[in-house]
């Protein structure tokens, strides 16, 4: 998290840190606690860059991309299908026989996720924008994302203004809760 540089490498390098986690996740061989620190740790890293995305990437895209409203819309509902199995994961034993097949769905979606945005959104965002503009929004995202939520709010707003004002404050109560029960540490 807060890798530097535009919003589109910022964004592109947690792309490669969840997809490395991914590959982490599929080479292990066991469940337990090993396993739960790691699915905590993709569900923070993802919660954290959608709530950014959320705040910053898409208000910008509906603004500066012909068609924006659009592709910011189906976006969003990604990242609302992706919250809702990190909310049904958060809640599954890693023994559960619901357990592998839960996240080989969340690993597809996040897949398909990335793709497009890497290969439609993040063209078309680097044409309509300044190099200045991309690197404003860099720095928009990493503060977002400091400040961001770390477990899954599914009903939780996902557009501004409400997103904007409620997610620090959710952000905060989730970082206590991390801190007390040593939740993604490892």
């Amino acid at each position: 998290m807060g890798h530097g540089g535009n919003v589109i490498d910022e964004l592109m390098s947690d792309h490669r840190e969840v997809e490395e986690m991914f590959g982490r996740i599929q080479a292990m061989s066991g469940q337990g606690r090993q396993l739960r620190d790691l699915v905590d740790q993709v569900t923070i890293e993802l919660v954290r860059h959608s709530v950014a995305e959320e705040q910053y990437l898409y208000p910008a895209v509906r603004q500066h991309v012909d068609g924006g409203d659009s592709l910011a819309d189906k976006e969003i509902e990604d990242h609302s299908r992706v919250e809702k199995l990190l909310k049904r994961l958060e809640k599954t034993d890693t023994g559960s026989a619901e357990m592998s097949p839960l996240l080989q769905q969340l690993m597809d979606e996040v897949a398909a996720h990335v793709q497009d945005e890497e290969n439609n959104l993040f063209p078309m965002l680097r044409r309509a924008c300044t190099e200045q503009q991309l690197d404003d929004l860099g720095d928009k995202i990493r503060r977002a994302k400091s400040m961001a939520p770390t477990r899954p709010h599914p009903s939780a707003p996902s557009t501004p203004p409400a997103n904007k004002l409620l997610a620090p404050g959710v952000g905060l109560v989730d970082r206590a809760r991390d801190f007390v029960t040593g939740r993604g540490k490892s």
